[in-house]
């Protein structure tokens, strides 16, 4: 008998049934959207993120970089000696410099991989090298001046890397800057490095700690004609490239990477690193990780993948934040709203029964069989929505998809001095982490709990209107059915 009622009562009752379930559709559409698009920002966050300090790192340790000392520039300095025959001379330098912080004790990492709720811990160097090529008079080169005939040239090109000056002589030089990082070969499974795929050759072998061998990033390896099997020299060293990598997203964290003992050599710089990868065993539980390094690992400064999130803005920032605020709460709004309508129009159309159920109260009908009735046609109601509101959402969510709108993030330093230990292009000793922007294409990725949430709103929402309805049909007596309803 209550499907037979139910199933009459709501084909002689389409239209009102569509109006109450196109409301829910409305808002549970919305809840998809919103949804999904907030899902897509947090992936383009967290790509961009990976981008800078590596896929499946959580934290960073690091320690800032100190003054320089009174009445030195920080600025790298060059001798070159020519032969006192020799007007003009041909030459060549390099200097390999520590990049972005002071350096840490390499017995770091293994106190850091030993602090309670830490997975993971590995050790990174970061360098900058310049190299200068020449001729020069008699003098000394110094980074900074612009009045020699050299012009600097970084490893994307451009003007923005250093000029230079010979004092007590005139030159015509070239200047290149290029990064290089130190890598622990032995565990490549967190670091910069996870950031780019190997894209030809290969990547380092966990024998290779000592190795020189390199691998290289692809666009400065086609800038320099670099490719496998071929050598480039870092400071009078050659390594030969093993593999060419190319990153996920943005620029590479390094132009060259090398096992962490060599750059260690290099640099001069033995059992030191720059900066200490950390993946933390619980998501839940970094900022306890943070606060138990920080408390336990003095002089060190840890920065965590939510403290960088800070440092993003930019289209991506600002579309993030109207989906987290706005559409968040407009979503809410909008859910409520039709809630609301769908319980009033199911009151609505009760009272337009008055006599119907004053009718099957006389009888014999009791009150809760009749609330029932309503709160069943009030549920299928809610489901129709439900249904409606799902295909609505899915259409929503594919759009934004197919559409694909370009976001730009742009980075800047962070807090902590920045998760990549300077490791952004061109930057010097004592330099922190340079401002930098990446293209990211926004998806809307729909997940089955949001499909649930959409379902469980469906049917709440059946269950507020029927609570409507079935409130006003039990105050509904027998008498009502001598009533007349206009």
């Amino acid at each position: 008998m209550f499907f037979t009622y139910l199933r009459r009562e709501l084909r002689r009752r389409r239209k009102a049934a569509l109006v109450v379930a196109s409301g829910l559709a409305l808002g549970i559409a919305l809840v998809i959207v919103v949804s999904s698009v907030s899902s897509g920002m947090g992936k383009a966050q967290d790509k961009v993120l990976e981008s800078l300090y590596g896929l499946g790192t959580d934290m960073t340790v690091t320690k800032a970089a100190t003054a320089p000392k009174s009445g030195s520039t920080g600025r790298p300095r060059f001798e070159f000696d020519a032969k006192d025959n020799d007007d003009d001379a041909t030459q060549s330098t390099d200097r390999v410099m520590v990049q972005g912080f002071q350096t840490l004790a390499s017995s770091t990492v293994t106190e850091v991989g030993e602090q309670d709720g830490v997975a993971g811990a590995v050790g990174g160097l970061s360098l900058s090298v310049m190299k200068v090529d020449g001729q020069f008079k008699r003098g000394e080169f110094k980074q900074g001046g612009g009045t020699s005939q050299g012009g600097g040239r970084g490893p994307g090109g451009g003007s923005g890397m250093p000029q230079g000056e010979v004092e007590g002589g005139g030159a015509s030089f070239d200047v290149n800057s290029y990064t290089v990082y130190g890598t622990d070969v032995t565990q490549q499974d967190l670091g910069p490095l996870t950031s780019s795929k190997i894209t030809s050759g290969r990547t380092f072998k966990t024998t290779e700690t000592n190795a020189k061998v390199a691998v290289v990033d692809a666009a400065y390896a086609e800038e320099k004609t670099l490719a496998t099997g071929k050598t480039v020299t870092i400071h009078g060293t050659k390594f030969t490239v093993i593999g060419v990598s190319t990153a996920d997203s943005g620029d590479a964290a390094a132009n060259v990477y090398i096992p962490l003992q060599q750059a260690q050599t290099l640099s001069d710089s033995k059992d030191k690193v720059t900066t200490v990868y950390v993946k933390a065993a619980d998501s839940q539980r970094i900022d306890t990780v943070k606060s138990a390094i920080q408390k336990n690992i003095s002089g060190t400064t840890v920065t965590t993948s939510a403290d960088l999130a800070d440092t993003v803005s930019g289209s991506l920032s600002t579309a993030s934040d109207l989906a987290a605020g706005v559409g968040k709460w407009l979503s809410l709004a909008v859910l409520a709203a039709a809630f609301l309508v769908a319980g009033l129009l199911t009151s609505s159309a009760v009272s337009r029964r008055v006599r119907e159920f004053g009718t099957l109260k006389a009888l014999g009908w009791k009150s809760g069989r009749v609330t029932r009735q309503v709160v069943g046609e009030a549920l299928v109601n809610g489901l129709v929505g439900g249904v409606l509101g799902i295909a609505v959402g899915l259409a929503g969510a594919y759009a934004v998809t197919a559409v694909s709108p370009t976001l730009t993030a742009e980075l800047g330093s962070s807090s902590g001095g920045g998760m990549r230990g300077g490791m952004m292009g061109g930057g010097g000793p004592g330099r922190q982490s340079a401002s930098k922007a990446l293209d990211i294409a926004l998806t809307a990725p729909v997940s089955l709990s949001v499909i649930l949430t959409a379902v469980a709103l469906a049917v709440a929402g059946g269950l507020i209107a029927g609570a409507f309805g079935g409130w006003r049909a039990s105050r509904l007596r027998p008498a009502d059915a001598l009533r007349r309803v206009e």
